[in-house]
């Protein structure tokens, strides 16, 4: 089966509420070798990337796109759970402090990002969204992780994200803390993580987690770590079918 038509599949399942269908097809890509690192990166984010386009673009009503983020959400709990309980690859040696905007796509695609981290070694506390700037500065100040990882799907995130990476920069907190965003603003605006001041950033999670490790001067070899392996699933997006799901 293409990717194409696996993700409008899901997709379709989601947002209609189809516990059982999404389930059966997630089951059914395991049951032919598919891995969950695969899963996560190939089928869940291309959808979660085509629920949140959508949904932006008002042609999916908001009881859909709830529907469709909170079923898959479920999905990348359990599918991530297995993901990290079956890791064997070595500590990085690294900590990343997580968090994102206050919307449900924001919370689903930081989860997705930490949950490919954690599996790929780093130390990660991942606090979500709708938190106030001054507990965020406070816990990077006291904790002082390697990385800082902020979130945002939504234009209205960024105004935050701005003083809260200014404050830490003018108060000169924490200067060997990496900034690192992610998340569809930034895929939107070309130019706009570097505008900011952020360190690090990247278009997907598969490319954010292969950046960090990168950054951090180690490399796991093929055999210790499986994120980033030649996929069953391609990432192409599928015809629109918001129409069906309207």
């Amino acid at each position: 089966m293409s990717a194409d038509i696996l993700i409008e599949r899901l997709f379709e399942s989601i947002v209609s509420g189809d516990r059982q269908t999404a389930r059966t097809i997630v089951e059914e890509q395991s049951n032919a070798g598919v891995t969950q690192e695969i899963l996560l990166t190939d089928l869940f984010w291309p959808t979660y990337e085509l629920i949140e386009r959508l949904h932006r673009e008002d042609q999916i009503t908001t009881l859909a796109h709830n529907m469709a983020s909170r079923l898959l959400r479920v999905l990348v709990d359990q599918t991530s759970r297995e993901l990290i309980a079956t890791s064997d690859a070595p500590p990085v040696g690294r900590t990343v402090f997580a968090c994102c905007g206050p919307s449900e796509g924001s919370e689903l695609g930081g989860q997705m990002a930490v949950d490919l981290l954690e599996a790929a070694g780093f130390e990660v506390q991942f606090a979500g969204g709708g938190l106030p700037i001054d507990e965020i500065r406070a816990t990077v100040q006291q904790n002082k992780p390697n990385a800082l990882l902020m979130f945002c799907s939504e234009p209205s995130d960024l105004p935050d994200i701005r003083v809260l990476i200014d404050s830490l920069h003018e108060i000169g907190a924490c200067p060997h803390t990496q900034i690192v965003v992610g998340g569809g603003v930034f895929n939107r605006a070309e130019g706009l993580a570097e505008e900011i001041g952020a360190d690090l950033w990247a278009s997907h999670p598969l490319e954010l987690v292969d950046r960090m490790i990168d950054e951090a001067g180690v490399r796991a070899t093929e055999d210790q770590r499986t994120v980033g392996r030649t996929r069953k699933i391609t990432t192409k997006k599928p015809a629109n079918p918001a129409a069906k799901a309207a």
